[in-house]
């Protein structure tokens, strides 16, 4: 495409429209957004351009306050606070908690969604739904690949994914969401029940996904919805650290020590004589 020679033209957006005076946010004007809708349902108008239902909303809503922390343990949590205890800032402190959220810590929600969408589109060809979930897992297990949303390290039943299979099971009885990636899921974990002989409970990396599916995001956009909300409970643990001081708090205490496995004490070799001198 061609550059335009026109300024203005540089950046593009359907986003937000700003002149003296005057914010719309996907054509609203702000001053008549604020205090009219929530903060979910002003995510989902930024993100898709249009106001959600009340179930939409809610739903969404949901799984932001789902997956808003889950303790000092969890690493991006950890690393916020031990950088408050470095002197920084907290625009510092929540980058470098933000930065850790990858594929392992923070990404089994996308890979989540990832997986229902293959599974769908197995049991789009004609295959019948528990057979199609079957056939997917079944297939990762060969790759000897991670099968993301199920089991728990902490918890043997995560509490929070059947509370919110419970709101996509409310909605889908009113009609606000067709209720196919709850179905998904639930065939995904017996298909993983069957196959290792024993069941690994869906958590909340996988009971999110059920919803942002049904909800119609992607996953990328998965993924960036759980960074928004754990970023809650980076910023509250980052401010409690600072409230509670302390200098430069390692991820273990001193009285903790860490395995070293290296080599053995050993010496330098004595220096050789340079070229040309005596030795006394």
């Amino acid at each position: 495409m061609a550059l335009s020679p026109d300024p203005a033209q540089w950046w593009r957006t359907a986003i937000i429209d700003i002149a003296p005076g005057s914010i719309r946010v996907r054509g609203y004007a702000i001053e008549e957004l604020i205090g009219a809708v929530s903060f979910p349902e002003m995510v989902w108008l930024m993100l898709r351009g249009d106001l959600p239902s009340p179930d939409q909303g809610a739903l969404l809503g949901a799984v932001l306050v789902a997956a808003v922390d889950h303790g000092p343990q969890a690493p991006s949590i950890a690393i916020a606070r031990m950088a408050m205890t470095c002197g920084v800032g907290v625009n510092n402190a929540m980058a470098s908690a933000v930065n850790a959220l990858g594929d392992v810590h923070g990404g089994a929600g996308q890979q989540g969604m990832a997986l229902y969408a293959a599974v769908a589109g197995r049991a789009g060809s004609g295959i019948a739904l528990g057979a199609a979930a079957g056939a997917e897992i079944g297939a990762r297990l060969l790759r000897r690949e991670h099968v993301p949303g199920f089991g728990h390290r902490f918890h043997p039943v995560d509490p929070r994914a059947g509370r919110l299979l419970a709101l996509v099971d409310e909605a889908a009885r009113r009609g606000a969401v067709e209720g196919r990636f709850a179905a998904i899921g639930r065939a995904v974990e017996e298909a993983l029940a069957a196959t290792k002989g024993k069941r690994l409970p869906m958590n909340i990396d996988g009971a999110t996904a059920v919803v942002l599916c049904e909800l119609g995001f992607a996953p990328d956009e998965g993924r960036g919805l759980f960074i928004l909300s754990r970023s809650v409970g980076i910023l509250a643990h980052a401010m409690e650290q600072k409230a509670q001081g302390g200098r430069i708090k390692g991820p273990m205490p001193p009285q903790v020590p860490y395995t070293y496995d290296g080599a053995t004490p050993r010496t330098l070799p004595p220096k050789a004589a340079k070229a040309g001198e005596t030795t006394p």
